[in-house]
């Protein structure tokens, strides 16, 4: 797919928004699931917490008192992560009334001192570094042991949030490979998408090809509902095409009849005196006829060279043509060599093809000493063929070269001709959209170089 393709906007746009959707829905996943796992962290650090306050607050007791083992004994092991403290809030007492076993003779860093506001059970929750610099998630109440008029103590509870990392960690990994696999799937899903959706409009580019190389008329087949109308236009446009062609070349075969008969009629009145006006005018009447055809031709060819569908076989015609100047030029020994390319196709009409090459080959022939080369095939580009016609004659200078190609422009009397053919070539070649140049020939002679649109 080419960056400036429909295709390639298609799947860049759902790309993007897959690569944007995913990361996101990872993210909020990932927030929900941390939240989920600390809430569960946490309401196993509440049941601790109020077994703690239900072992050491005794009915009518002002201060709590020597709590019972809370069934386990992860509170007893030293620097486990699991710990538990009791602490007055009022006063000036440094250390906590009770401790776990586990914290020896540290105390934790409650979410009171930090600044975490209590909820409406008066909890609060946070995060804090233990003993040994270990990761804590720390759950604290206030716990009034006399009721409302009796001093405030602080009953924590805290665990090691390795637990919820490592949940966490987890989760993570599998959220990242499913969202991996789920992106790649989209993606996949997303190409196929595009060029399922779009291979209507390949087909119509293979049709169109077909068309333009001659192997169809016009675009057949069942195409989806929104591309039926494109179909329609097409076929019209070029049934159009076809009619404006078909038009123009009547107009100019008409145009031909009626200019031609009153021109032979004058030739045949003329040729039956015999005084210097009638031979001037027999003379002028066939530079009149020659301009005439020139002229016609040239339209005629203008009128058909953007039609649809009119190729020819290079190779056929230059055969063809060897054949004829090999029977006409069998007196001289002249040796004309033909080279082309397998399966090269001329975008264009037979007859206009013949004509150029023709005109270039009869005017290599009449210079050539005993050779004439003619080589056919594609250029770097994939679009357009060159022909090349060498010759081993006197070839031309280069200010001789440009006059050549001017129409009527003879630069020898002595070989027959009207001047016309290399102007003729130029102008056929510019009408197709190519190129004629001449260039002296690595033979010794002319070249003739004509550049022409490949089918």
């Amino acid at each position: 797919m080419r960056p400036n393709s429909l295709a390639f906007r298609l799947f860049a746009s759902a790309a993007a928004w897959t690569l944007v959707v995913l990361p996101v829905t990872a993210f909020l996943l990932l927030s929900l699931y941390r939240h989920a796992v600390e809430r569960s962290f946490d309401a196993r650090l509440n049941v601790y917490l109020t077994s703690l306050v239900a072992s050491t607050t005794a009915e009518g007791a002002s201060t709590p008192k020597a709590p019972a083992n809370l069934g386990e004994p992860v509170f007893a092991i030293p620097f486990s992560g699991w710990y538990w403290q009791i602490k007055p809030l009022e006063g000036a007492a440094e250390r906590p009334l009770f401790v776990s076993d586990s914290l020896l003779d540290q105390q934790l860093k409650l979410p009171s001192q930090e600044g975490v506001a209590a909820d409406q059970h008066l909890a609060r929750r946070a995060y804090a570094r233990g003993p040994q610099d270990q990761r804590l998630r720390v759950v604290e109440r206030e716990i009034r042991p006399a009721g409302a008029q009796s001093a405030p103590y602080s009953y924590a509870v805290a665990g090691d949030a390795a637990e919820i990392d490592k949940d966490l960690a987890e989760f993570r990994m599998m959220l990242i490979a499913a969202l991996g696999v789920l992106g790649l799937g989209l993606v996949v899903a997303t190409l196929f998408q595009v060029r399922f959706g779009l291979s209507p409009l390949r087909a119509i580019r293979h049709d169109l090809a077909a068309i333009r190389s001659g192997e169809a008329e016009r675009l057949e087949g069942e195409l989806p509902t929104e591309i039926q109308p494109l179909q329609q236009e097409l076929n019209a446009l070029i049934q159009s095409n076809r009619e404006i062609v078909d038009r123009a070349r009547t107009h100019v075969g008409n145009l031909a009849h009626a200019l031609k008969t009153p021109l032979s009629v004058i030739t045949n009145e003329a040729r039956e005196r015999d005084d210097p006006l009638a031979s001037k005018v027999i003379e002028q009447a066939e530079l009149m006829r020659i301009q005439i055809t020139h002229h016609l031709d040239r339209a005629r060819v203008a009128a058909r060279a953007g039609a649809i569908g009119d190729t020819t076989d290079v190779d056929g015609v230059l055969k063809g043509l060897k054949r004829a100047l090999d029977r006409i030029h069998g007196s001289r020994a002249l040796e004309l060599t033909v080279e082309s390319s397998p399966g090269l196709k001329f975008q264009g009409e037979k007859q206009d093809f013949e004509e150029m090459v023709g005109n270039l080959l009869d005017n290599a022939c009449k210079w050539a000493k005993c050779h004439v080369w003619v080589r056919a095939g594609r250029c770097d580009g994939a679009g357009n063929f060159e022909v090349l016609v060498d010759d081993d004659g006197p070839g031309l200078t280069g200010p001789d070269r440009a006059k050549a190609v001017k129409r009527g422009q003879r630069l020898d009397e002595t070989k027959p001709g009207s001047g016309l053919g290399l102007s003729i070539v130029a102008d056929l070649a510019h009408l197709y959209k190519g190129r004629f140049e001449l260039e002296p020939s690595p033979q010794g002679g002319l070249r003739a170089r004509l550049n022409l649109p490949a089918a």
